[in-house]
């Protein structure tokens, strides 16, 4: 699908600049990002304009804002640990800076904002898979900004008629992930650990279990998002639709690296869930997303 004019903010991080490469192939790209957690070796400036800003700054969003057709707000301040250390800056960035992001394409005309937000929303809910019917516990300030960043999100939509779509991302993985990084996801940790001959670390028992989904099939419904007038004021899951335990993905890894690994067990996480399995039927019906990357063949792309 072809825009006239697209901004990505948070453009400069794994799943933006990810989605900024897709894009600049048939449209102008420009992206919003202060670099707090995006890296400006992550983008391709000859195929998109980038403003280094933060994402509260109403006079910055104002100016970057006309003429454009659609908004992809990827910009946040991630991580439920680092939530739980500051929920402070947590909660302006996640919620402050995404009420602005609305607020400024409303006075633009922006034709829709497509909001990444995330599994967290669900918290420990027993039941599974989780289903955009279930009623959100967050439990950390991350997933509570999540949540808030949605019913903003439908409040524009219902009260302003500002087209907008919430994404929930179930544990997204790919290319450009910091490893290296305090509050770097599993993935990328254990890729590096076993390469380099180093136990992986595991919080818990190993026995909980995340559904992984493949950078590549979150660009897929990001672009389908934008193009669905059905999906219109809905929050909608996005994800492979299988679990894997944490013991079974680092055992996956190894056996793709061909390194054996060991294990070095900590206690579990303050703010982490058990389990997460995701429905996806609701983004097949509204987005026709069909994820194209199991774990596997995911991990066998970037490793």
């Amino acid at each position: 699908m072809k825009w006239k004019r697209i901004v990505i903010t948070g453009g400069a991080g794994f799943i933006g600049s990810s989605l900024a490469k897709a894009l600049s192939k048939d449209n102008d790209v420009k992206i919003i990002d202060n670099l707090t957690t995006g890296k400006k070796e992550n983008l391709d400036k000859s195929i998109c304009v980038f403003i280094k800003g933060d994402i509260r700054n109403e006079k910055l969003l104002t100016s970057n804002f006309r003429d454009i057709d659609i908004v992809f707000h990827q910009a946040a301040l991630p991580s439920v640990g680092r939530s739980i250390v500051d929920p402070e800056t947590t909660n302006s960035v996640n919620i402050s800076g995404t009420l602005n992001v609305l607020q400024c394409a409303r006075n633009a005309n922006v034709e829709k904002v497509v909001f990444a937000s995330s599994s967290s929303i669900y918290g420990d809910t027993l039941e599974l898979p989780k289903k955009e019917s279930m009623c959100p516990c967050p439990k950390s300030p991350y997933a509570l900004t999540k949540l808030t960043g949605e019913f903003y999100c439908r409040l524009f939509f219902d009260i302003y008629g500002l087209r907008t779509t919430s994404l929930r991302y179930f544990n997204v993985y790919g290319s450009h992930q910091d490893p290296f990084s305090q509050y770097a996801a599993v993935i990328p940790l254990f890729i590096q650990a076993i390469r380099n001959n180093k136990p992986v670390t595991i919080f818990g028992d190993g026995n909980q279990t995340r559904d992984f989904t493949y950078i590549d099939d979150v660009i897929q419904a990001n672009i389908r998002a934008a193009i669905s007038k059905k999906s219109d004021g809905h929050e909608i899951n996005i994800a492979y639709g299988k679990q894997i335990k944490i013991l079974e993905l680092a055992k996956l890894i190894s056996s793709i690296i061909g390194n054996e690994c060991t294990f070095s067990y900590l206690s579990p996480r303050i703010g982490d869930i058990k389990h997460s399995l995701a429905d996806i039927s609701k983004a097949k019906q509204l987005l026709n997303y069909e994820p194209q990357y199991s774990i596997k063949k995911g991990l066998e792309n970037i490793i």
